[in-house]
């Protein structure tokens, strides 16, 4: 919403959620902005290529993309179950792979490329591990993407929130534990989705050009 508000025509991803992704392109299109709901698995190419295809019919171009996918079940990494572990790097590492592919196709002069990592790779909190091992990817793909694209004026970045109160976060966690993790941060308090949307603005605009193969950690000191 954040970068429909920018002015930018917006395609909203979902895997498996679709009432959550029209109710985002309903108020986006209310507004006065331009929206679409494009379904697709990241870790499998024909679903990301037809994202791509999705959003180019609709609207000509891809100036920016903003991959922020991921999953993130706990498990240790001894005795830890291998099947999930295969999800999580799936979803995580090998979509982000399939995405910054077809930025890197896409995405032309003067575009953005923003990834999501994620704070808690500088904690290394007990069963993260495959959670950490997928975003530490992501952060040494958002590098190299970078360097790939030189001379086509594409910065390629990666934002790397502290926890946040998502579905994502909350899920598996008590009260207590939340609390915590309130009590991190110097500033105290969990971050707001309107934090991190303040970061992607940033980059996906003019003001962001400058700042290129770069890990932005918005976290209120964390990490």
């Amino acid at each position: 919403k954040r970068l429909a508000s920018d002015g930018f025509a917006i395609t909203v991803h979902y895997a498996g959620n679709p009432a959550k992704a029209e109710a985002v392109v309903a108020e986006i299109n209310k507004a006065g902005g331009k929206a679409i709901a494009v379904q697709a698995d990241v870790a499998k190419p024909e679903d990301v290529e037809t994202l791509f295809k999705q959003t180019l019919e609709a609207f000509g171009k891809v100036d920016v993309v903003v991959h922020s996918a991921g999953i993130m079940p706990m498990l240790p990494i001894s005795g830890g179950d291998v099947e999930t572990f295969d999800k999580v790097i799936a979803t995580n590492l090998r979509g982000t792979f399939l995405v910054l592919g077809q930025a890197a196709k896409h995405v032309p002069a003067d575009g953005r490329v923003i990834a999501f990592s994620s704070s808690v790779i500088a904690k290394s909190f007990p069963n993260y591990g495959p959670y950490i091992a997928s975003k530490a990817g992501v952060e040494g793909l958002v590098r190299v993407l970078a360097n790939e694209l030189r001379g086509r004026n594409i910065t390629v970045n990666a934002v790397a929130p502290g926890p946040i109160p998502t579905e994502l976060f909350l899920k598996g966690k008590t009260e207590a534990q939340i609390n915590e993790f309130k009590k991190m941060p110097p500033l105290e308090r969990l971050g707001q989705a309107e934090d991190v949307a303040g970061v992607v603005s940033f980059l996906a605009g003019p003001d962001g050009g400058w700042v290129n193969a770069q890990v932005l950690r918005a976290n209120g000191g964390f990490a």
